[in-house]
């Protein structure tokens, strides 16, 4: 196999590619030439642009290695869509907890576990990084090599694999991933409240501390919903509880906020923040994840300096989403995903043009 450097990469014809994956890296390590990887370029506007450099494609490297649904753990190849894999579970009425987004309608499993976003349920069922249980890859120096394993507990020392969420494949190409899923909930229900963004932060605030069977929270356009999921009693003692109206489309309200296609987002100047859920903060465009999670539109550079500060004030992060999202800028971030780089490719075969500061530092509220 040779390696394309046009736009569309390598693109494998069998259905397990490992060993052809294997071979192309060996082929750019031999020839000195840094590779770029790709799967389905959903997440491609988050780093910068890859003109010019070669790249290899994990699109064939497709399917399910095993899926056990009585145990909870489901493996699978990198290339396969997220779309697949999600069918495959809820066939056995499971779902990825950690809900990924899917934007421009694609996205494989490689790519998420890479970029480490999380849907609207993550503060209440966990993160990417938290559902991974393992993975097998190919390192910059050419080896495969498997780390985690497939159960829950897994106490080996440090966790290699879930060092890959949020990493923008800057530590080599994922083979595989093995998740942690979870059954669906029995009944789900969404309840729509209209408030200002103040009131709807101090009623999420509240309602933290009840033991309600929240699953996601939002407040956007002078509205806050909040998804209720559990048993149909359990739902309906909190309805009771919480009041507000039914939402009769929740469900679909609840897809387009995790693929990004809700009024506003995915546009020009748009910023990320992640922060304390209680921070105070300039009234934003979102506010998702109970607060945890905030977006902006953010029109020039002194309205970006003034975010960042606000943000550093109460210890949270601001990023654009777009090109630059990938690098952090915290200098210490930046030294510790440095030294990780240089220890899984320490000749920076991979992703060169992307700076990452470290793991999953962009989803950790």
């Amino acid at each position: 196999m040779t390696i394309d450097t046009g736009q569309t990469g390598v693109v494998l014809t069998d259905e397990d590619g490992a060993a052809a994956l294997l071979e192309t890296v060996n082929q750019a390590r031999a020839k000195g030439q840094p590779l770029v990887i790709q799967g389905s370029c959903s997440k491609g506007f988050l780093a910068p642009s890859a003109a010019g450099l070669a790249t290899i494609s994990t699109r064939a490297h497709q399917g399910l290695i095993s899926y056990r649904p009585e145990e909870l753990v489901v493996t699978v190849r990198s290339g396969t869509p997220i779309d697949t894999l999600e069918s495959a579970l809820a066939a056995a009425g499971q779902y990825l907890p950690f809900e990924p987004p899917r934007f421009g309608g694609g996205g494989t499993v490689g790519g998420l576990v890479a970029v480490g976003l999380s849907g609207p349920g993550r503060p209440w069922a966990g993160s990417v990084r938290d559902a991974i249980l393992g993975v097998e890859m190919i390192n910059g120096l050419g080896e495969r090599l498997r780390f985690g394993g497939q159960v829950m507990k897994n106490v080996a020392g440090f966790d290699l694999s879930r060092l890959q969420a949020g990493a923008f494949g800057t530590f080599g190409v994922l083979l595989s991933v093995s998740f942690k899923v979870l059954p669906r909930p029995v009944a789900e229900e969404t309840r729509v409240f209209h408030c200002d963004e103040r009131e709807a932060q101090q009623r999420m605030r509240r309602w933290a501390r009840l033991p309600l069977p929240l699953s996601a929270a939002c407040h956007l356009g002078e509205q806050l919903r909040v998804r209720l999921s559990g048993a149909p009693a359990a739902l309906a003692d909190a309805g009771h509880l919480l009041g507000g109206d039914i939402d009769p489309e929740g469900e679909q309200f609840w897809s387009l906020l995790r693929d990004g296609r809700v009024p506003g987002c995915l546009e020009p100047g748009l910023w990320r923040v992640t922060a304390p859920p209680a921070a105070l903060l300039p009234p934003s465009l979102c506010m998702n994840w109970g607060g945890a999670e905030r977006w902006y539109r953010v029109p020039n550079p002194d309205a970006a300096g003034a975010l960042v500060a606000a943000v550093s004030s109460v210890g949270g992060n601001a990023r654009s989403f777009d090109a630059d999202y990938a690098g952090d800028g915290d200098p210490v971030l930046e030294r510790y995903g440095a030294r990780l780089r240089r220890a899984f490719d320490p000749d920076g075969l991979f992703n060169p043009h992307v700076m990452v500061s470290g793991p999953e530092q962009h989803d950790a509220h």
